[in-house]
């Protein structure tokens, strides 16, 4: 399954070994996300996601230039200027950026109904909240509507596309992924997830309150307007539009040459473009060309992000693209493996009553339990069913999906 999208795109250097964690209590590691505020486009207070050796956040200002380099900044045209495509206020009635909201751990779970891609999708429930941003509100029109989640308490992010919300507050997507904020967690390979390559698209956005704070430490999310039958790490997915030997694979990491003087932009520009020599930008859709993504903020000067501009595709090289995965060589390993779902005792009981779910499952980087519950951490969960109710747990890993069954009796 292929999705192709259009708008705002990346890349990997890869000699590196991508590390998958199992899963990890919420506090385990350092600066737990408890730490960020709440609200639409809060200040995370210096909460990165995922692990300092994830893909997002390791700089690459050292790693070796892909040999085809030069050729492939030559397909997506050399003067191709950068785009910020974020910044303060509106743009033909929509704000500019894509959005996100910190919510608390109280926020009710609600269902996710998939319009598209729901095999390719974790199920819900999600915290979702009725007042939770689509990209492009306030009049988000037909465009990708993407919709991400933060979970303060529990260090979950969930992003669903082309997101409708339902007059029960449930909400339509066309597709959604939740991801371990602190860990270093994968789609499973050739799925797609919110963003066409398969990534996570808020650790790549732009943030107001980062670039207030006088650093990014990681690498930022781009489109360019073509790409081929391929991805390299961290993408999992493609959605080609092109054979032209030199368009990008998804994943394709870019980064602003060293060489290049940036003492000349203004101290909020230099933290991004000190971010783009160190950290470098991912392909992670195809859209327009070197577009640059980040939230929208009415604390942006437009004016000054539009100085931007004047960099282009020259000034940018390709990070040495390996390993390269084609529809020839996408790895495949032992998917998760669920030794037992149960209800123990408590598989028939009055409504209302408390019961306790459990389970031994191996080789998964995360687990759902649905309904009512969602993602979670450990082996166990209580539910409180007031109608029979059949519970699935879905575990995952980077090579698929498994779930198994367990059906509580309400007499």
């Amino acid at each position: 399954m292929h999705k192709i999208r259009i708008n705002p795109i990346i890349a990997v250097p890869i000699c590196i070994v991508w590390i998958f964690l199992g899963a990890i209590s919420a506090h385990a590691q350092g600066l737990a996300c408890n730490v960020m505020s709440l609200g639409i486009g809060a200040n995370l207070n210096g909460f990165i996601p995922f692990p300092s050796d994830n893909l997002w956040n390791q700089n690459i200002s050292q790693a070796p230039v892909d040999p085809n380099s030069g050729s492939i900044i030559n397909f997506i045209g050399p003067t191709v200027a950068l785009h910020p495509d974020f910044g303060a206020g509106l743009y033909a009635g929509q704000s500019i950026g894509i959005p996100y909201i910190i919510v608390p751990d109280s926020t009710a779970r609600v269902d996710i109904r998939f319009t598209a891609y729901g095999s390719e999708s974790d199920p819900g429930p999600m915290p979702v909240p009725a007042n939770a941003p689509i990209e492009g509100y306030p009049h988000p029109g037909d465009g990708d509507r993407h919709v991400l989640v933060l979970d303060q308490g529990n260090c979950w992010l969930y992003e669903m596309d082309n997101s409708h919300l339902r007059s029960d507050r449930s909400w339509n997507a066309d597709s959604a992924a939740v991801w371990d904020l602190l860990s270093d967690e994968q789609r499973p390979y050739t799925w797609t997830s919110a963003d066409a390559a398969g990534l996570p698209i808020f650790p790549g956005l732009v943030r107001y309150d980062e670039v207030a704070a006088g650093q990014i430490s990681h690498a930022l999310r781009f489109t360019l307007q073509n790409s081929i039958e391929a991805f390299t790490p961290p993408a999992s997915h493609w959605a080609p539009n092109s054979t032209e030997q030199y368009a990008a694979p998804m994943g394709m990491r870019i980064r602003l040459k060293a060489s290049f003087d940036i003492s000349g932009f203004s101290t909020a520009n230099q933290v991004i473009l000190t971010a783009l020599q160190q950290y470098g930008m991912i392909m992670a859709d195809n859209g327009s060309s070197l577009y640059l993504t980040g939230t929208p903020d009415n604390r942006w000067s437009n004016n000054d992000l539009g100085n931007l501009k004047s960099i282009t595709a020259s000034d940018f090289e390709v990070v040495l693209i390996n390993p390269l995965y084609t529809s020839t060589n996408v790895p495949t390993g032992p998917a998760p493996t669920i030794s037992s779902f149960s209800c123990g005792s408590q598989c028939t009981v009055s409504s209302g009553t408390p019961v306790t779910l459990t389970w031994v499952v191996a080789n998964s980087l995360y687990n759902i339990v649905s309904p009512q519950i969602g993602a979670i951490r450990g082996t166990s969960v209580v539910v409180t069913p007031t109608v029979t109710t059949t519970y699935t747990l879905y575990a995952t890993n980077q090579y698929g999906r498994k779930k198994a069954t367990v059906t509580v009796t309400v007499q």
